[in-house]
C-alpha cells in the first residue's frame, strides 16, 4: 500500500484484489485438477432507469490482456436494457475466476455514472451540463468518473486529471470570493489574472442576496453568473432565478446568463431548463446508482448450463431496425437486417478491438439526438 488507502494498478492486475472466496475457489479447484472451459456472461437484471449506457470496457480490457480468454462485448457507449449481456468471457475458469470482482467493479461503477449523465444530458433539453463531482469520490478514480461522465455526454468536466483533451470547467469557489475585502474586489482579479478563453462567469450568492450580487458581478464583466444555492435556500429556487433574470434584464444585462450549480438533480434540469443558460452537476453523476451488474456461467465445456434464475447457453443481442434489442441464443438466426451488438474485443488474450472514448461519447450523442427527434414527432 502507499501512503493514501488506495489499491495499486499492479495490485489490480495481478488479481490480488480480489473477494476471498474466488482464491478459495481457486485453490480448491487447483487442488481436485479441476478447470473447465466455460464461458460466463455479464448481465444486470435491473436498472436504475428504463436504459443504461455501457461503460468501463476499456479498464476491462487492460485487465485482461495476455489472460489466455476471449472477451466479447458490446461497444462502450452502447445503450442496453435489462437481462441483456454485455460482455462474455470464455476460457478456463482458473485463469479468469479472480478477476471476476474487478470486472465488476470497473463496468458496474463506469456504467452507472455514464448512464446517469446521458438520462441528464437527455432532459437538459441543450443546455450545457457539466460534471462537477469528482469531489464526491474518492481522488484515485477521478479520471474514470470524468471519463464515464464524457462517455454520458457531459459538455465539460472539472477536474485536473481527466483524459487528456476533455475541456476543463470551473469558476471559482466560495473561499476565493471570501478571501478578498468585497466581492467586486474577487470578480475583477478573477476577471484580470484568468486567460481570456476562460468565460467570465461569476459565483454571486457568497454574501447576500443572489439578485443583488449579480447585479454588481454583471457590472464587473460577468458572462454569467453562477448560483450554487439550490439545495440551501429555504425558498423557491425558480423564483429566486426570474427575479435575477428580470432584474439583469431591467438593468441593462440581458446577455448575462445564469448558471446553476450545487446539488443540481435530474429533476433540478427538468425544472429549471427552460429559465437556466448551464447547469453544473455534482453527487447527480459522481455519486449515480451502479448499474448492479452479475457475471455468471452460461456453459461449460460446450454445454449450456446456468444457476437458477439464469438462462443458460451463449448469447448475441440484435439490434433491431426498429431499434429494438433481441436477445437469441449465438447460434440462431437473427432477424432480417439486425445488427450484432456483442462484437470481439480479446482473441486468446490479444486485444484486436481496442476501446476509444471518443467512439463511445458518439454512440450516446446519436442515441440521445435519436430520443429527442422522437420526442418530437410524438
Amino acid at each position: 500500500m502507499g501512503i493514501f488507502d488506495t489499491v495499486s494498478d499492479t495490485t489490480i492486475k495481478n488479481g490480488e484484489c480480489t473477494d476471498i472466496y474466488f482464491v478459495r475457489t481457486e485453490e480448491i479447484l487447483r487442488a481436485e485438477n479441476i478447470n473447465p472451459q466455460v464461458s460466463m456472461e455479464v448481465t444486470a437484471t435491473a436498472l436504475p432507469d428504463s436504459w443504461a449506457v455501457f461503460c468501463g470496457l476499456a479498464d476491462v480490457l487492460s485487465l485482461l490482456k495476455g489472460l489466455p480468454v476471449t472477451v466479447d462485448a458490446m461497444a462502450e457507449g452502447t445503450i442496453f436494457y435489462p437481462n441483456e449481456p454485455v460482455l462474455r468471457i470464455s476460457g478456463k475458469y482458473r485463469d479468469f475466476c479472480r478477476y471476476e470482482t474487478a470486472i465488476l467493479g470497473f463496468l458496474c461503477h463506469a456504467s452507472g455514472i455514464a448512464s446517469a449523465t446521458a438520462h441528464i444530458m437527455q432532459e437538459s433539453h441543450g443546455r450545457p451540463v457539466y460534471s462537477f463531482g469528482s469531489r464526491r469520490q474518492h481522488p484515485a478514480i477521478a479520471t474514470m468518473i470524468e471519463r464515464a461522465a464524457w462517455i454520458g455526454g457531459a459538455d465539460g468536466v472539472s477536474n485536473t486529471c481527466a483524459p487528456k483533451g476533455l475541456p476543463l470547467v470551473g469558476t471559482m469557489p466560495h473561499a476565493m470570493v471570501m478571501c478578498f475585502e468585497k466581492p467586486e474586489d474577487a470578480w475583477q482579479s478573477f476577471d484580470r489574472r484568468t486567460p481570456k478563453d476562460v468565460p467570465r462567469i461569476m459565483l454571486c450568492d457568497t454574501y447576500c442576496d443572489e439578485k443583488a450580487e449579480s447585479l454588481r458581478a454583471a457590472a464587473c464583466g460577468a458572462t454569467a453568473v453562477r448560483l450554487d444555492t439550490p439545495r440551501s435556500r429555504r425558498g423557491n429556487m425558480q423564483a429566486i432565478i426570474d427575479e435575477v433574470r428580470w432584474e439583469l434584464d431591467a438593468h441593462g444585462f440581458s446577455k448575462v446568463k445564469i448558471f446553476l450549480s450545487g446539488g443540481v438533480t435530474k429533476e433540478d434540469v427538468i425544472a429549471y431548463r427552460t429559465s437556466v443558460d448551464a447547469f453544473g452537476v455534482g453527487g447527480a453523476i459522481a455519486n449515480a446508482p451502479v448499474i448492479d451488474f452479475a457475471m455468471d456461467i452460461v456453459e461449460i465445456e460446450g454445454q449450456p448450463k446456468a444457476k437458477r434464475g439464469k438462462r443458460s447457453g451463449i448469447k448475441q443481442v440484435y439490434r433491431l431496425i426498429c431499434d429494438d434489442h433481441r436477445t437469441l441464443p449465438v447460434k440462431s438466426v437473427p432477424p432480417a437486417g439486425a445488427v450484432p451488438l456483442l462484437v470481439r474485443f480479446i482473441d486468446n488474450g490479444r486485444i484486436v478491438m481496442p476501446s476509444e472514448m471518443q467512439d463511445a461519447r458518439e454512440r450516446v450523442h446519436v442515441w440521445l439526438k435519436h430520443t429527442a427527434q422522437e420526442k418530437k414527432t410524438k
